[in-house]
């Protein structure tokens, strides 16, 4: 059981590392939910939920902070409170909260507060951000599984919180990876 689990992890992750099978063809009947996690440099994160099967779109913004409609510049101020996130609509018909939480999990280091890679500041902090009672259940299960597993030494220290407003960021920002495919970001 465990080790087809592995494997079924192991598979959304390389989906998401080397692009295959983009959702949302046309004619298919898709159930969309939203989700909203932060992970540090929200380019990567973008890049990384895009190549999901399963993800429908992605957009890249600011949520968790008490400052309405903040600049790019404001938020790495650290002034305004508002992490880098990506706002995801899946089809969950396709593809699970689970099978989304699970890509989150490995692709950035949960145990680095307010960091991930050489990026600093509460910016860049590990949250997952819930639409709906059932998605906060399921992530709160999951961060304990991952903390039970022994995977890290260091206390995971992801937020999970409810889903307030969510700012777009700048268009420049928007698919920034695709735009610049010799740019990288921490991840």
């Amino acid at each position: 059981m465990e080790s087809s689990e592995n494997n079924k992890n192991q598979k959304l992750v390389d989906s998401a590392r080397e692009g295959i099978g983009k959702v949302g063809q046309e004619g298919e009947s898709v159930r969309r939910e939203k989700a909203t996690f932060g992970a540090g440099c929200f380019w990567g994160v973008q890049a990384a939920f895009d190549k999901i099967k399963g993800v429908v779109s992605t957009v890249v913004g600011y949520a968790g902070g008490i400052v309405k409609d903040p600049s790019y510049e404001a938020v790495c101020s650290g002034q305004t409170g508002h992490a880098e996130v990506v706002q995801i609509e899946y089809d969950s018909a396709e593809l699970s909260y689970e099978d989304l939480l699970d890509v989150f999990w490995q692709i950035h280091d949960p145990t680095t507060l307010n960091r991930q890679g050489p990026d600093i500041g509460t910016q860049y902090r590990s949250v997952i951000f819930f639409h709906s009672p059932e998605q906060e259940t399921t992530a709160k299960a999951s961060k304990k599984e991952l903390e039970d597993s022994g995977k890290f030494t260091a206390d995971i220290v992801t937020e999970i919180a409810p889903a307030a407003a969510f700012y777009r960021a700048e268009e420049y920002h928007q698919d920034y990876l695709k735009k610049h495919p010799y740019r990288s970001c921490g991840l």
